[in-house]
């Protein structure tokens, strides 16, 4: 018996979704900020506290986008997360939509999901645990 409107057979593959295209979303900031790709965001030479958030961006999106290590992956993102968002933009403002920090938010409590939940199916760690 159905009682949503997205049939719950489908929760496996839309978690891997989920985990697949925040991972791409998250590699993209820190290609962003290292590599000027897709676009630059950021000064060329960047402090050392925005380079090390780079890498975790990179690393860790990789991470999550495979699948591998998803766990430890996905709760250290939410941690940087969290300490961006109450570095970067609280200070700013109290409301997220005032200081620019929803994405932060979003990001943090995805990856607080993905840290407990796992990574799903179509993941390395998947074929991993069998």
């Amino acid at each position: 018996m159905r009682n949503g409107i997205i049939p719950a057979s489908w929760t496996p593959a839309l978690h891997a979704l989920l985990r697949i295209v925040t991972g791409l979303l998250f590699l993209e900031h820190g290609t962003a900020k290292l590599f000027h790709f897709p676009v630059a965001q950021g000064p060329d030479s960047l402090p050392p506290m925005l380079t090390v958030a780079a890498v975790f961006e990179v690393v860790g999106g990789a991470l999550v986008t495979l699948g591998l290590f998803t766990r430890w992956a996905a709760f250290l993102l939410a941690g940087e997360m969290a300490v961006a968002y109450f570095m970067a933009h609280f200070p700013k403002d109290f409301f997220p939509l005032e200081n620019g920090g929803e994405a932060a938010i979003l990001f943090c409590f995805v990856f607080l999901f993905l840290a407990a939940a796992g990574a799903g199916p179509f993941s390395i760690d998947a074929s991993r645990d069998k």
